[in-house]
């Protein structure tokens, strides 16, 4: 809740003091708030003489009616809507907009980061009764000529149970292109151990070159891969971290994949390892969302997880995973009860220092963010109160984080793309958005999920592109950003992007700055 809106709620249902006077307002747009109220004491139910604007009010309940009329968000139907050419900033700028179908049908999205290859794969799904489960690739060009080449469903479509093609991440390896589909179905169809499907798309622009090389299924746990993250690992290795639907007595909560070994036929379609996940759980299920990035500072590969996302028990976790055979615990951020609904998604800054939070309760989470410094120097092992928060509507909530220091690009659901500055992590200011949302469907707050669903950026050219549930792809530019290089802005060169052809220490500590 804004103080705006608190002090709304405050006047309306309590008693005031018996002089309350407007002394001070500051254009919207400065850190200060616009409505300064100063009370002088009084008792209960006493006059109250208050000047807003020109206006003289006698009465305390008045007052604070007006307040709150001005104060308060109006509903959905009327606040959602824009005039023409302010469903954005001025800072940015449309380059693509790829309608995909009906709505709810639309999941994550992922660009490739050659500005050679430009695809989009946008993961395809069933949700609420509608949709096609499987994926697109979208080739970006100017907005004449965007448009979708391939279009991969899985078979027996209607046999499938929801809800089907979630993320979708690729990678390279000995000179080829795959992309990796993940899926969840549900009991009472076939797949339902099914956890991602493996096409090589080295041959693009030509789709009668794909080809599907392999399934990952993992009977031990059905239902999935919520997740999954391709990562170059310091070791050299080629690995998928996927997360798993973990029964409460489980001790792990995503598996670790040797792409190399599966592309090689391995029996167990290249698994060497698990992530622990702590207990008490609260629930069933694994991780919900994670990240996975090289430190340079401490040489380590670190796992950022988020699980279980039903409970208030659900915390976010920080793993070594250097030694693959042997993760180690390193800091929990578990919020205050009341603060969340468990783990959902979970990034942190280049450095490490700093982690964004989003605990997926639609109606009422913002992104928090949380210095993780005292829990890595072994001085506070949980970490619980956060230093700095955003959230565009406090009614509503945001989905997925892509972290370019110093910027948060975040798919805010029915807010689209939103950009925050966090280089001040204590108070983060949005710099940056495109309402995506096309309003067909209201917001129902609670458990379900409208609008930008995804979002990515490729680092060569600073390329943004975000996959919205109800209007498709979209594709951005914002103004000033023309890519990415954390050697810029004095950070490690770390992010989600992966070097595919060198070690994350090699390319993390290359001290060149972006030509």
């Amino acid at each position: 809740m804004s103080r705006f809106q608190g002090l709304a709620l405050a006047l309306t249902t309590r008693a005031l003091p018996a002089s309350i006077a407007v002394t001070k307002y500051t254009p919207v747009g400065e850190r200060e708030p616009a409505l300064h109220v100063l009370g002088t004491g009084g008792p209960l139910g006493g006059e109250a003489i208050a000047m807003l604007s020109d206006t003289i009010v006698s009465s305390p309940r008045t007052f604070g009616l007006m307040v709150a009329l001005m104060l308060w968000p109006l509903p959905a139907a009327l606040s959602a809507q824009h005039a023409p050419g302010a469903d954005h900033s001025s800072n940015m700028r449309l380059v693509a907009h790829v309608p995909l179908g009906v709505a709810n049908s639309v999941a994550d999205v992922e660009i490739e980061q050659d500005v050679n290859r430009p695809y989009v794969y946008v993961s395809r799904l069933e949700y609420r009764e509608q949709g096609e489960k499987g994926f697109d690739i979208v080739r970006l060009a100017d907005q004449d000529d965007s448009r979708v080449i391939y279009r991969w469903r899985i078979e027996n479509q209607d046999l499938h149970e929801p809800t089907g093609g979630m993320d979708g991440k690729y990678f390279e390896l000995d000179g080829r292109y795959y992309y990796v589909q993940s899926f969840q179905f549900g009991q009472g169809g076939p797949d339902h151990d099914l956890g991602a499907v493996v096409f090589d798309v080295t041959g693009l622009p030509d789709p009668t070159k794909i080809r599907e090389v392999g399934r990952i299924r993992y009977p031990e746990i059905p239902g999935g891969f919520h997740n999954i993250f391709a990562y170059k690992h310091s070791s050299g290795r080629t690995l998928l971290f996927a997360t798993v639907e973990s029964p409460i007595d489980t001790a792990y909560g995503a598996n670790i994949y040797d792409m190399a070994r599966f592309l090689a036929g391995d029996s167990a379609s290249g698994l060497i390892g698990h992530v622990p996940l702590p207990g008490p759980r609260g629930a069933q299920r694994g991780y919900h969302d994670m990240y996975v990035a090289y430190l340079p500072a401490s040489g380590q590969d670190r796992f950022y997880g988020g699980g279980p996302e039903v409970t208030y028990l659900g915390g976010n976790y920080v793993y070594d995973v250097t030694d693959l055979e042997h993760p180690r615990l390193l800091a929990t951020v578990k919020a205050q009860e009341g603060q969340q609904a468990g783990g959902h998604t979970f990034v942190a800054t280049p450095d490490g220092r700093y982690v964004l939070t989003e605990m997926n309760s639609l109606a009422h989470a913002p992104i928090r963010i949380y210095d993780i410094g005292p829990a890595l120097a072994g001085e506070q092992p949980i970490v619980k109160m956060p230093v700095g928060a955003w959230t565009f509507d406090w009614t509503k909530s945001a989905h997925n984080i892509e972290m370019r220091w110093p910027y948060a690009f975040v798919s805010a659901y029915t807010g689209g793309l939103r950009v925050i500055d966090i280089r001040d992590p204590t108070e983060p200011v949005e710099v940056a958005f495109w309402d995506t949302y096309d309003r067909r469907t209201p917001y129902m707050g609670g458990s379900t999920a409208y609008g930008m669903f995804g979002v990515d950026v490729r680092n060569a050219d600073g390329l943004i592109v975000g996959s919205d549930m109800h209007s498709g792809l979209w594709a951005f530019r914002l103004e000033g950003f023309n890519g990415w290089n954390g050697h810029d802005w004095g950070v490690p060169d770390v992010s989600s992007v992966q070097d595919w052809t060198r070690s994350p220490g090699a390319a993390a500590n290359d001290k060149e700055p972006r030509p």
